[in-house]
């Protein structure tokens, strides 16, 4: 009879509460705009509070650099996602000390390990608007690559004034199609840590069976701590080195929520397609997102074959693996909801309406022919995408991209440093260092040349226009009697394999490089050219499209304004805010989800094999009901996850889900299968994102892994 009431309230929560789904990626300064609607849906806190990037709760939000995560103690404690912390771990673990296994939890300051290379948190301390400097007084003649090398030599010299101040990464973000640019500076923290990570049998519970899936009862959540040095300044990793003491932090909830309750998550989201011209989206859909399905499947069959279960080169390629499951779901995911939303006719739909808004004003007439000229240009990308396609995969091979690297570092290296390319600058030799170093974590020969082999056969299959003539020269593919025997020696006769050698050839010149008999390094010399008459073809490209883009979005703003609707930016790697409340959903006839999973789901889905492998101790005490304070009485156990009707995207990973006090109440970790076409579309009936429950990681925390100690360091609300 309970189980009975608990459905029954939630389908009437669900149905009083899908009408007002909310959509939108909002950034922090739109936030005073929709106050109305904020306070409406249930925040209590002031809404211009949220509009602060560098105030509280928004100022304890912070960048890992792909995933999100928020300070929770005055000592630089910070939580994000267990998948975000998982490649730290593992570069710490060895067969005596397998902390994917066994989980990690440090007792003291002194017991924390360092994070993997490269791992970094940014905290962001300042924040402007300097669209009048990068394109205010850009003359209208001033086209394509001339355009584009004019907006990034601007951006350039903002980045290079604002990083004068040691220890900062600035950026200049593009909002609304380059309609906007912002000026974000960060503080860089390179020296990071890991504080506690529980074993992946909870922290990845489900694995890849599970990954887009409801019901789902995954711990994906662990701790990093911020080191600077005794001045607070960024340093990196030292003995000497102090935990980092945030502005601001957040408070973590025990209490959680309930069905129904305002939440919001505050991030930092990679990209959505939203504003996506019709003619872009028919092609991903009918050509792109296809081919990467039949690629990813070759791709991840090829690494199963040539590095088999319990390998070495296994081990190496593991995150490799799970990433290419995890894109090989998600575009299906994506294709299927396309098809079940009808994505295509509805951005016909849009089309035409934003057409007829604007054939109503003779003033806009050169707004269309805009439009009209970016759909030109979709159009001729789809043709270029078909040729280029194999060519991208059949240069793929990790050591030649080392290669490339190294020759482009070479040439860059004669250019003062404000005239070389981006990605070549003094600021980015620390992380190309880095990007050497990790090289060898995911790196097997034998894998990486069966995976060439496969690359270059899909290449050679295709029609003669595809092929690109300076490759089939390099390799002297005209006459290929043993591709595999070819491939064999560019392997056996490279020293790029060596970490001493790449950070070594580092400082070579251009002319050494040139002269090197690595067959690798002469091969990125060969196809140099190649390359760069490419990449002026893409430059001159987007500085088409930065003429073209903002004309379209501000058409965009200006018809939702007429609607009396608030666009909101594509995400691109910016601190987003996004809000609703705790809902279950129904994302097809007969298909009901529960808004809470419970501790019991855990035992009933357990097999005692992996990813089903619960930790004995966590089922003993699920078996004896030890629920301490976490106890939700609405669903009589321990919450694990549970769902939102949030607007999300990759990125959001270990985001913080806040209540209407701005307290923890969770980590937002994925989203459901239904869901994952909401990059490209909002569908308020099935978009819904899956969150870890404070309740479940405090539990977690208090009697499985003994860690009091972080429990006590934070400030708990009960």
């Amino acid at each position: 009879m309970k189980k009975t009431i608990i459905i029954a309230s939630s389908l009437l929560a669900l149905s009083l509460q899908t009408a007002t789904a909310k959509e939108g990626m909002f950034t922090p300064e739109q936030l005073p705009l929709i106050k109305k609607d904020l306070k409406k849906t249930g925040l209590k806190i002031s809404p211009e509070s949220l509009s602060s990037l560098t105030g509280f709760p928004m100022g304890a939000v912070v960048s890992l650099g792909g995933c999100s995560a928020s300070f929770v103690s005055p000592k630089g404690l910070t939580v994000t996602n267990h998948h975000c912390s998982r490649g730290s771990v593992q570069y710490n673990s060895t067969a005596e000390n397998n902390y994917l296994e066994n989980g990690f939890l440090a007792k003291n300051l002194s017991d924390e390990l360092p994070a993997a290379p490269g791992s970094r948190i940014y905290v962001t301390e300042a924040f402007s608007d300097v669209t009048d400097k990068v394109i205010g007084n850009l003359d209208d003649d001033l086209q394509g690559k001339a355009r584009y090398d004019e907006i990034t030599n601007r951006r350039k010299a903002l980045i290079a004034e604002c990083e004068q101040d040691e220890g900062y990464r600035c950026s200049v973000s593009s909002f609304y199609e380059g309609k906007e640019y912002k000026l974000i500076k960060q503080l860089e923290i390179k020296d990071v840590r890991i504080a506690y990570s529980p074993a992946d049998a909870v922290g990845k519970y489900g694995g890849d069976i599970d990954n887009w899936m409801w019901p789902r009862h995954t711990g994906d959540f662990a701790f990093y701590r911020a080191y600077v040095d005794k001045n607070g300044k960024s340093a990196e990793y030292s003995e000497d080195n102090v935990p980092y003491q945030p502005k601001h932090f957040l408070k973590v909830s025990a209490e959680g929520v309930k069905d129904g309750d305002f939440v919001m998550v505050a991030g930092y989201p990679g990209s959505t397609n939203r504003y996506s011209l019709l003619s872009n989206v028919e092609h991903v859909f009918s050509w792109l997102y296809p081919m990467y399905i039949d690629l990813v499947t070759e791709w991840i069959e090829t690494i199963e074959a040539s590095a088999p279960e319990g390998s070495d080169a296994r081990v190496k390629y593991e995150s490799s693996l799970a990433g290419l499951n995890n894109f090989l779901k998600n575009t299906k995911g994506q294709l299927e909801g396309a098809q079940r939303v009808g994505l295509v006719d509805r951005r016909a739909q849009r089309e035409a309406q934003l057409n007829a808004w604007l054939s109503k004003d003779k003033s806009r007439k050169d707004v269309a022919k805009s439009i009209a000229t970016l759909n030109e240009m979709a159009a001729e990308k789809a043709v270029s995408d078909k040729q280029e396609f194999w060519y991208g995969f059949a240069t793929r091979p990790a050591l030649l991209g080392v290669a490339q690297t190294l020759y482009r570092l070479s040439i860059e290296k004669q250019k003062e440093d404000e005239q070389r390319e981006q990605g070549y600058q003094q600021r980015d030799i620390v992380r190309i260092q880095e990007r050497m170093k990790r090289v060898d974590r995911r790196f097997d020969a034998s894998v990486d040349m069966a995976l060439w082999e496969m690359y270059l056969n899909n290449y050679l299959a295709e029609p003669e226009a595809h092929r690109v003539e300076a490759l089939d020269s390099a390799l002297d593919l005209d006459d290929v009697t043993d591709l595999s025997a070819k491939l064999s020696a560019y392997y056996q006769n490279t020293s790029l394999n060596q970490v001493e050698q790449r950070l070594a050839l580092m400082e070579a010149s251009q002319a050494e490089l040139e002269a090197s008999k690595d067959p690798f390094i002469q091969l990125a010399v060969a196809l140099y050219d190649e390359e760069m008459k490419r990449e002026n073809e893409a430059k001159e490209r987007a500085g088409k499209l930065a003429a073209l883009q903002p004309i379209y979005m501000v058409a965009i703003i200006d018809w939702q304004k007429s609607e009396g609707q608030i666009v909101y930016p594509d995400a691109n790697s910016t601190l987003r805010v996004t809000y609703g409340n705790v809902m279950g959903g129904s994302p097809k006839d007969g298909l009901i989800y529960e808004p809470f999973t419970l501790l019991e789901g855990i035992t009933e889905k357990d097999t005692g094999v992996e990813p089903f492998n619960s930790p004995k101790a966590q089922l003993a005490l699920i078996e004896k009901k030890q629920y301490g304070k976490y106890k939700l009485d609405e669903i009589g156990s321990v919450p694990v996850n549970f769902l939102s009707d949030l607007d999300v995207t990759g990125g959001n990973s270990g985001s913080a889900t806040l209540n209407a006090n701005a307290e923890l109440v969770g980590l937002l970790f994925d989203g459901t299968f239904e869901s994952v076409n909401s990059d490209w579309d909002f569908d308020p009936r099935t978009t819904r994102s899956i969150h870890v429950d404070s309740r479940y990681m405090l539990w977690v925390m208090e009697y499985l892994d003994n860690a009091q100690n972080l429990i006590e360091e934070m400030t708990i609300v009960d």
